[in-house]
């Protein structure tokens, strides 16, 4: 194991010390490829601490899902995960971007179709109007972790000639002024079917974090209509509630 050391003499605390070694032990190629981590208690004496100092530090990575403990068996880096927080949004590309994640666009359809009933009524716009579609499979370079489907109101203007490897809401804001303000989102599990299992290889029968969401301009119209389905082991959603 690589050499890692706690200073008894920083101010910074032990079990801050602590979670900072267990990110750089979860970097390890080593323990990415599944090799368990030393024991809480072998850590405890590697470093002169207390084993509840060190077990503080390990809750809080499992807390983030980037570590898996189970009794009996030891502590694990858990699959590389994305995460994003509902109360700061963006596309998807921008939130792989900020978080210096490279992503991958395993697939892109798009083309003309005319909105259903369900489409027509988050755009507010008729059923059987002309309406831009967009299909996306795009994941990481271990594979894909989401299907999306958008839907756009035809004021904004697209043309199908654009290139959807850009930033989608950059497109919106630089090409055609339309600057995505609010998301109004619902989210709810489902299993995969034999279609979505395939396009994100994945088991029939799995679970699909699977979300709905209406983006909006400032004025609160519709410009937007995407369900996203995700990889539930592959994505995390993170809330922050203050009072």
């Amino acid at each position: 194991m690589k050499k890692f050391e706690i200073e008894h003499n920083s101010a910074l605390p032990l079990h801050i010390q602590v979670e900072n070694l267990l990110r750089q032990m979860i970097e390890d190629p080593a323990y990415q490829a599944g090799k368990l981590l030393p024991r809480e208690v072998d850590l405890a004496k590697r470093f002169g601490i207390s084993r509840n100092t060190v077990r503080q530090a390990t809750n809080k990575l499992v807390n983030e899902n980037l570590l898996i403990r189970k009794k009996g068996v030891g502590t694990r880096v858990s699959k590389k995960t994305v995460s994003t927080k509902l109360d700061h949004w963006f596309s998807f590309s921008q939130e792989m971007h900020e978080k210096g994640m490279e992503f991958t666009n395993y697939d892109i359809k798009s083309g003309w179709v005319n909105a259903n009933s369900e489409v027509a009524e988050k755009l507010q716009i008729p059923k059987g109007k002309k309406i831009f579609r967009l299909e996306r499979l795009r994941g990481l370079d271990k594979g894909p972790i989401v299907h999306f489907i958008s839907y756009f109101h035809p004021r904004i203007g697209l043309t199908g000639n654009e290139d959807f490897t850009r930033h989608l809401y950059e497109i919106l804001e630089q090409d055609y002024a339309t600057i995505p303000s609010t998301s109004k989102e619902e989210i709810n599990a489902i299993i995969a079917d034999k279609t979505l299992a395939k396009k994100l290889n994945m088991k029939p029968g799995e679970p699909i974090l699977f979300r709905k969401r209406i983006v909006c301009d400032p004025g609160d119209r519709p410009i937007e209509y995407n369900v996203g389905y995700y990889r539930a082991d592959r994505f995390t959603y993170l809330i922050d509630i203050k009072r």
